[in-house]
């Protein structure tokens, strides 16, 4: 009886799903289209929508019986809007669309795998088809697609395009249903505002001590990325405390701005020191290490070649992201002069040259190429590398400042977008003179993981802006540092004196650790100082007499040798020595600095603000972290080192940090 209820209300229609569907097609060549956008509207306001998938075909489910405004969209057609469509109850309504062109565009060429860029002997610069224009969605003023691409040496303009795979022409239907066999479906847009969070990070192992008897020496490259931060502030914002992986302690603290001695030799940094009591546990030391960068007025800096790389996908269209990028970029463009120049290059289904290489002079045209992008399709970012890369290196500027600001989610879902593949892919293009920086948006599908990844290889630094005022900080107040390397592969190397220090433990830089052999390995990589740039790093100390219990004290004692204080490191008054090596921007020698760290220090109180300060951030890290190294630290003494060390902070930075702090606190309080 049960089973013949339920084929009677099967059949009738009562479970069946009222639906919208329908196929959206070329009313000129009846070719599908690819990642289309349908809107559903009830008297003038937004119901429901979806996109089109690689046939074209698009289906709205689980919407109410009655009348709607359906419109249909895509980038470089004409959109079109069909009122008083009936959905009725139970039904799979039907409703289809042709659209047409909204702009006459011209035969260019296209490659749709290797080589990734052909030149064209009737144009000039970079090209793509016309249908891989439509499908980047790039939108002028008046709503039609627009493309920055050579010119026909004819001075003709046709609607037909030509496609080449590997160098062979082809049909725009072979055309197309290679880009649909090559491609794995898109992100869908506005999964972050459902709920859905597929943010990525890499595992982070808190660095442990290390006994001094038998490691000795502590080695790591620097970073000046400050991309945790900005994240963590967003998480906090949103009344959420970060996933412990998403907490970078150096990245927090250097963050912040501090008051360090600026170089006055032949070195493009300074080298400062100061050792105090460790605030958190009773008995240790805390070692603060800071490095000025000379700063450069932007005046008398070098011209630069600027590849904007902009991910204008169908992950980037909330509001946070693509909406955010545009003013990002453009507080950048007000900031160049005549003699620097802009490129332009998006990616989405397809990577494609919006901007070739413009002077800085032109600013309104810079920012009306930036003014047209809208987001829509899947992500091609490794397609999209290549490109910036290729243009990058064909408007190269030879003793200048040649970069790609990449601005994305790092959200890759076509063609290169393993964390190995990604790290080849940049890896080949450094040797190239081309830097890059790395800039994030947006949440809910966040790969914060690749965005460090590409950063950390590409000779680049990495941060992440989360509203107007950070964007600010990274392309006006900030601007030297974000585009003008002064050191590059800096690596500090530090030898503890075994005779004062039982043991030692480096506080983060977890994803920047190096081998000992590393440190005088020319070829080996390491970070980037900007012109500006403050980097900080803090050990924490354990002194020969300490009892303090730890893992490495466990360790079965050698048998072959002995590793044993020498009379001059017992006579030395020194507790360790410094080291870091370094290359100017264009050489591939580096060069050394050396100096030493008195067994002397001052009483926690007495110290500076900027070493009580930095030493508040990294405790903050560690309980974010909820780290087993926190010792004795609560919110509450936290705060209160954090108050008094506050400082001038002429940029309120410091005083926002007190403010995350407490809402830390409130919010693990509550979590408790």
């Amino acid at each position: 009886m049960t089973l013949l209820l339920a084929w009677l209300a099967i059949s009738t229609g009562l479970f069946s799903q009222t639906t919208l569907q329908g196929k959206v097609t070329d009313a000129e060549s009846g070719e599908a289209i690819l990642f289309g956008t349908v809107a559903l509207y009830n008297n003038g306001v937004l119901i429901t929508g979806t996109e089109t998938d690689f046939d074209g075909f698009y289906s709205i489910t689980e919407i109410d019986p009655g009348t709607y405004e359906v419109e249909f969209a895509y980038t470089g057609y004409q959109s079109l809007k069909v009122p008083e469509v009936e959905v009725l109850a139970g039904k799979a309504n039907k409703l289809d669309a042709k659209l047409s062109s909204g702009v006459t565009l011209e035969a260019v060429l296209v490659c749709f795998s290797k080589p990734l860029v052909e030149q064209d002997n009737t144009t000039q610069g970079i090209t793509i088809s016309s249908s891989q224009i439509r499908n980047l969605p790039t939108r002028n003023r008046r709503g039609m697609a627009s493309m920055a691409a050579g010119v026909n040496a004819r001075g003709s303009r046709s609607k037909s395009s030509d496609y080449y795979i590997d160098g062979v022409r082809v049909s725009g239907r072979e055309a197309r249903k290679y880009q649909k066999q090559n491609a794995r479906p898109p992100h869908e847009p506005g999964q972050e505002e459902s709920g859905f969070n597929t943010e990525d990070y890499a595992a982070i192992v808190e660095n442990e001590f290390k006994s001094v008897k038998n490691d000795p020496l502590s080695t790591f490259s620097i970073d000046v990325d400050k991309a945790s931060y900005g994240n963590i502030r967003r998480f906090l914002n949103q009344n959420q405390l970060p996933p412990p992986d998403a907490v970078r302690i150096e990245e927090m603290v250097n963050y912040f701005d501090y008051d360090y001695e600026v170089p006055k030799d032949e070195h493009p940094f300074s080298v400062n020191t100061e050792l105090a009591p460790c605030p958190w546990q009773e008995g240790n030391l805390l070692l603060h290490i800071g490095l000025q960068g000379k700063k450069l007025d932007m005046k008398g800096a070098p011209p630069s070649n600027l590849v904007f790389l902009l991910d204008v996908s169908g992950s980037m269209s909330a509001p946070n992201k693509l909406d955010l990028v545009k003013p990002a970029m453009s507080l950048l463009v007000k900031q160049l002069r005549a003699q620097d120049r802009v490129a332009i290059v998006v990616y989405a289904g397809a990577a494609g040259l919006v901007l070739p290489s413009t002077s800085g002079a032109e600013k309104e045209k810079i920012l009306a190429s930036i003014d047209s992008l809208s987001a829509g399709g899947s992500t091609a970012g490794g397609a999209g590398i290549q490109l910036a890369y290729a243009v990058a290196k064909e408007n190269f500027i030879a003793e200048g400042n040649n970069r790609v600001i990449l601005a994305t989610d790092g959200d890759f879902n076509i063609g290169v977008s393993s964390d190995g593949d990604l790290t080849r892919l940049i890896e080949s293009k450094r040797d190239d003179g081309i830097f890059l920086t790395c800039i994030g948006f947006g949440y809910g599908n966040y790969k914060d993981n690749k965005l460090e990844i590409l950063a950390g290889k590409g000779n680049g630094n990495y941060a992440y802006v989360d509203n107007l005022l950070e964007a600010k900080k990274t392309f006006v107040t900030g601007l030297t540092g974000t585009l003008f390397t002064i050191a590059k592969d800096v690596k500090i190397q530090i030898e503890f004196n075994p005779a004062v220090v039982k043991a030692y433990r480096l506080v983060g830089y977890e994803n920047r650790l190096l081998n000992k052999e590393d440190f005088n390995a020319d070829a080996k990589d390491a970070g980037e100082i900007g012109a500006g740039h403050t980097v900080t790093a803090l050990y924490e100390i354990v002194p020969l007499r300490s009892e303090l219990e730890f893992a490495a004290a466990n360790t079965d004692t050698l048998k072959y040798q002995k590793i044993a204080a020498t009379p001059a490191a017992e006579s030395s008054g020194e507790i360790l020595t410094l080291k870091l090596r370094y290359k100017l921007p264009e050489e591939r020698k580096s060069k050394l600095i050396t100096t030493t760290v008195e067994n002397k220090w001052v009483s926690y109180a007495r110290s500076s603000d900027d070493f009580r300060w930095s030493a508040a951030v990294a405790g903050f890290g560690m309980m974010l972290r909820e780290s087993k190294f926190k010792g004795s630290l609560t919110y509450e003494n936290m705060l209160e080192m954090a108050t008094l060390a506050a400082g001038k902070d002429k940029n309120g930075d410091r005083a926002e940090c007190l403010k995350l702090m407490e809402t830390a606190q409130l919010l693990s309080e509550a979590k408790n």
